[in-house]
């Protein structure tokens, strides 16, 4: 048994934080299924990785220029990734079966652009809901203000949803009553409930990246006994505020208003902890692994870290242990005078920034081919 399938025994999900054309094809997702992987998450950063980086997709580039010349680059984008997605779904349409439609899930993410704007999300989840047309999709909606409400509206349409770009214990919530709200919706119109599943992306290790470098700056300047107080929190304030975010789900669907729901066929929301690689070689590659393992969770990984957990990840349910320490982290912060509601605010906004900055890359990279194309085109007799 790999460690990913021991893990999975205490209640927590392994997925695969990337998407290709060569991963799929290759075999190289099958034989992580085999591993114990259950599911895949993507996102525009990933697949400018893998179109603009390869010639994977050029033959289905021009086939589809073939047909459509006059397509706009933005449908060329979802046509080449709902076909990536289609395929990793057939790749977990077993895994999907076996677990009873609780896992073995792809995610697809709408458009960045549109994060701001409730209706244009809506529409384009349903556009990519009907179009991959899979049981086992998911369709990702960025946890703003705006898509809170876009949330709602799709659950109550029974699609199943992945909220992402979580950082804020408070946002969290927001996004549980959301989904909560969704359900009551499909209640109260005479809908099924069944079938419906949903995760909480919470992003982890970015919180670190941008609290640590609020941190070195006062350390620069402090005294040395603050110093010492102030370096004793880094790389503590993501994993704390992970933890709390656990017992905020545990609030909500231990309570009465979901198990109301659960009664009527209703499946909890469960956390997915995302961006769980290691960005600062100081720390353990599987610092926000190993520490964030519970019960009706999700950890989706990148590559490396995939192969650090089949390595020497520690298997042992961790997400509450030490909960008065991570409380008194944040307190802490708090006290250095570090304000975590101005650090989860600025991270959504640069997320979503990031993630238009990869769109548009994406953009400029197809645009090129799409001359290149033209340019070498064999004109037909």
């Amino acid at each position: 048994m790999t460690k990913v399938q021991e893990i999975q025994k205490l209640g927590q999900s392994i997925w695969y934080d990337n998407i290709s054309r060569s991963l799929i094809l290759g075999g190289e997702l099958a034989r992580h299924v085999e591993e114990g992987l259950t599911g895949v998450t993507s996102n525009p950063t990933i697949f400018d990785k893998a179109i603009s980086g390869s010639t994977d997709y050029d033959d289905e580039l021009r086939e589809v220029l073939e047909k459509h010349p006059r397509i706009s680059t933005a449908e060329i984008i979802q046509t080449l990734m709902m076909s990536d997605v289609q395929q990793a779904c057939d790749v977990f349409a077993d895994v999907h079966r076996r677990t009873g439609g609780n896992d073995g899930f792809v995610s697809i993410e709408v458009s960045p652009g549109k994060a701001r704007n409730t209706m244009a999300t809506i529409e384009e989840v349903r556009f990519l809901w009907s179009r991959v047309n899979r049981s086992n999709l998911m369709v990702k909606i960025p946890a703003t203000k705006e898509g809170l409400p876009a949330i709602e509206q799709c659950v109550a349409e029974g699609m199943n949803i992945n909220v992402t770009l979580i950082f804020a214990v408070e946002r969290y919530r927001e996004v549980a009553l959301a989904y909560l709200a969704g359900l009551e919706r499909r209640v109260k119109d005479g809908r099924p409930l069944a079938g419906i599943r949903s995760v909480a992306s919470v992003f982890v290790s970015r919180i670190d990246t941008l609290v640590d470098e609020l941190l070195n700056a006062r350390i620069a300047s402090a005294s040395p006994d603050d110093a010492r107080k102030l370096t004793a929190l880094l790389g503590k304030s993501a994993i704390a505020n992970s933890k709390i975010i656990y017992q905020v789900f545990r609030e909500v669907f231990e309570g009465e208003r979901f198990r109301s729901l659960e009664r009527k066929g209703a499946v909890l929301q469960r956390p997915l902890w995302g961006s769980t690689g290691t960005k600062n070689s100081k720390y353990s590659d599987l610092l926000y692994v190993d520490t964030l393992i519970g019960r009706h969770t999700v950890n989706t990984v990148p590559p490396a870290t995939y192969a650090a957990i089949l390595d020497h990840g520690k298997v042992a349910s961790t997400v509450e242990n030490d909960l008065a320490g991570a409380r008194a982290t944040l307190q802490d912060l708090a006290a250095a005078g570090i304000d975590i509601t101005h650090v989860t605010d600025k991270l959504e906004a640069d997320g979503v920034a990031a993630f238009e900055k990869s769109f548009d890359g994406l953009s400029r990279s197809l645009d090129a081919k799409r001359k290149e194309f033209a340019r070498t085109a064999v004109p037909h007799a």
